[in-house]
């Protein structure tokens, strides 16, 4: 795109914040010189890191603000008293059109919270989804949802199935994306009612997406689909322990190669090929999780992400804006909505 846009962000947010957020904005601005930022948080901290960035000067904007979510506090906590703080701040600026968008690395649950009361949901959407990329045996995919909603019925299911269609030909630029229901067993008869009437919709309902159908666990890293649609709970569960496995292959591979001098030796002479696994795998690379069904671009980036995943993370929101995301899913709920008009137009004719 050749306008320019701001995108602002939660300065306070994060493990590690706001040092690398700003460390983020320095290597976002080298890759998306177009983009101008709003930090909202602590000015007497941010200002000398800025200083330190004369090349921000132009492209920032402090928003001064003593307060700040914590990872301890309670989203409802957050609702009731967190309207000075950065997150809520940096959100609302979204609501005012002073941005085209927010990320923040802060808790989670409060960052849902805020946007969900703050920016509102979409028109047809009931319920917002967290969606996140995953490295495959084919190439990347997207998966949602990663634990925003607990529990979901067959409607909830086809939403995401849907939102998660466009962000995949957007994001991913996979023209005819392949969409998979996570569940127990690939076949027919298996799983709970809300799965089996989802992919029940899925399958007749003529909609503008390719349904797979079923998907295990193990389907997910062999690249099965370019879509997993889950429940919060289910999706939210087979991330941490993908996370989990992968650190303890690292480990496992780090004890190994050091257990002896010829272990050392094979380190060295398959170094260049486990460097590029490394970098295949980098979460970093994967950095920046969507809300998506949200009136308004919100995306959260991993608390404890170091400056290259922050940016990571900017450039995602970036991604969705400038491809009218929200846009294209109010059209194709447009298109699921006359789906499900046909039939109760039969019956009545």
């Amino acid at each position: 795109m050749t306008g320019r846009l701001t995108i602002s962000l939660d300065a306070m947010g994060g493990d590690k914040a706001p040092e690398v957020v700003v460390q983020g904005v320095q290597i976002a601005h080298t890759r998306l010189p177009h983009v101008d930022f709003l930090l909202f948080g602590n000015e007497a901290q941010l200002q000398p890191l800025l200083d330190k960035a004369p090349e921000l000067k132009d492209c920032c904007q402090i928003r001064h603000t003593e307060f700040l979510v914590r990872g301890e506090d309670k989203p409802s906590q957050v609702l009731r008293q967190g309207r000075q703080t950065s997150m809520w701040l940096a959100v609302d600026a979204v609501a005012r059109g002073e941005a085209a968008g927010v990320v923040s690395a802060g808790n989670t649950g409060a960052l849902m919270a805020i946007s969900k009361y703050v920016l509102r949901m979409l028109p047809g959407i009931d319920r917002p989804a967290i969606a996140g990329f995953f490295p495959t045996a084919r190439g990347e995919s997207v998966m949602l949802d990663l634990g925003a909603n607990v529990d979901c019925d067959a409607n909830n299911l086809v939403e995401f199935a849907v939102m998660g269609d466009v962000f995949a030909r957007i994001v991913l630029g996979i023209e005819h994306p392949t969409v998979g229901l996570l569940n127990v067993g690939s076949e027919e008869l298996k799983g709970n009612d809300s799965v089996r009437t989802a992919a029940s919709i899925l399958r007749q309902g003529n909609l503008p997406l390719s349904f797979h159908g079923f998907v295990e666990g193990n389907d997910i890293a062999g690249g099965a689909v370019d879509v997993v649609v889950s429940d919060g709970f289910t999706g939210n569960i087979a991330l941490k322990s993908a996370e989990g496995l992968a650190r303890l292959y690292t480990r496992f591979l780090r004890d190994a190669f050091s257990s002896s001098w010829l272990a050392r030796i094979g380190y060295l002479l398959a170094r260049s090929a486990l460097i590029k696994v490394k970098l295949r795998t980098d979460p970093r690379r994967y950095n920046g999780a969507m809300f998506l069904g949200l009136n308004g671009i919100a995306v959260k980036s991993h608390g404890g992400t170091d400056a290259v995943g922050f940016a990571n993370a900017i450039g995602v929101a970036v991604e969705l804006v400038a491809h009218g995301f929200n846009e294209r899913i109010k059209q194709e709920l447009e298109r699921l909505k006359a789906v499900e008009d046909q039939p109760a137009q039969a019956a009545a004719i």
